[in-house]
């Protein structure tokens, strides 16, 4: 096969995202598909024999799409992109939401995840850490806030250390929740950025609550995030599904691998998922390691501990 240089024209943008900080994107390239990355000016030129250059030019182009969209482009994205053309998976198309303008899915899953989410009232999306489960609920959200498709953002989690027995913790309701909500807060954050954060909880838009302080509402008109669910019981889990009311949608979000309650069986969340999977209106998406946009470190120890667990027979 044919090793001569193939030149692909890109913007000056989507060329210093393909090559990264010190050409370490193109490095991973150049790893990945065994051949040879250069930047000689309005582009980029690849090496190798043909099947190589081109799924090294897939991976190549859905970077310098993003990059010419105006999205950062991290070493995450690049992984995702090879891992693209390396099994022939398309492109995901991009959430508009915020003040930080697009927030894109990086893998296939996500865009299912977010096709779920418009498409269905309820959707469960489960998976190991690092997949963009929680984020990408969190902005989904956030979107249909902003654009006045619903009244509220409501966030849920069960306090499992505290027992969901807040009390002797000091402060009002928000600040004993708080620390357990971390990871939306900091989403939110990102997307809304702080201070129209602040406007929004102030005026009751976006509002936080344990599992257990749901009971006996009904939430209307509003986007419900139940987050870390593996670690609401059952009854919980029926209780908090039961909360939908007129114009909510909602979205459940979990690791069944990663339950902290005492008896790990009486986690709501793999019990409903098996009652609901052919239901009408609802909508499962599940994640895997190879959906994991963290550190690639993250994307090893998940596959670590997957493996442990097929040994072990254990898995959902």
């Amino acid at each position: 096969m044919s090793r001569a240089p193939e030149f692909i024209p890109l913007s000056d943008a989507a060329v210093r995202a393909v090559a990264g900080a010190n050409s370490r994107h193109a490095a991973l390239i150049e790893d990945a598909f065994g051949v040879l990355l250069e930047t000689p000016g309005g582009g980029v030129s690849l090496s190798g024999d043909a099947k190589s250059r081109g799924q090294a030019k897939k991976a190549v182009h859905a970077i310098a799409d993003r990059a010419d969209q105006g999205l950062e482009i991290v070493e995450a994205d690049v992984r995702v992109a090879i891992g693209a053309a390396k099994t022939g998976g398309a492109a995901a198309g991009g959430l508009p939401v915020g003040r930080r303008g697009q927030v894109a899915p990086k893998t296939a899953a996500q865009a299912n995840y977010l096709q779920a989410l418009a498409r269905c009232e309820l959707v469960f999306g489960l998976g190991p850490a690092g997949t963009g489960k929680t984020f990408l609920a969190v902005a989904h959200g956030a979107g249909l806030l902003l654009r006045g498709e619903v009244d509220r953002l409501i966030v849920s989690r069960p306090a499992v250390e505290a027992g969901e027995r807040l009390g002797f913790l000091p402060g009002d309701l928000t600040e004993k929740v708080d620390p357990y909500m971390a990871p939306v807060w900091e989403a939110l954050t990102e997307i809304l950025g702080a201070e129209q954060l602040r406007r929004r909880r102030e005026k009751g838009e976006i509002e936080v609550a344990p599992i257990a302080f749901l009971r006996g509402r009904t939430l209307s008109h509003a986007f419900i995030i139940v987050d870390e669910a593996q670690n609401a019981t059952r009854l919980q889990m029926k209780m908090v599904l039961t909360r939908l009311g007129e114009g909510a949608r909602m979205v459940v979000t979990g690791d069944p691998t990663q339950i902290d309650l005492v008896n790990p069986n009486d986690s709501g969340l793999a019990h409903a998922v098996g009652l609901l999977d052919d239901v009408k209106g609802i909508g499962i998406v599940r994640f895997s390691a190879e959906d994991v946009v963290r550190h690639p470190l993250v994307e090893r120890i998940v596959r670590a501990y997957d493996a442990d667990a097929a040994k072990r027979g254990r898995s959902f």
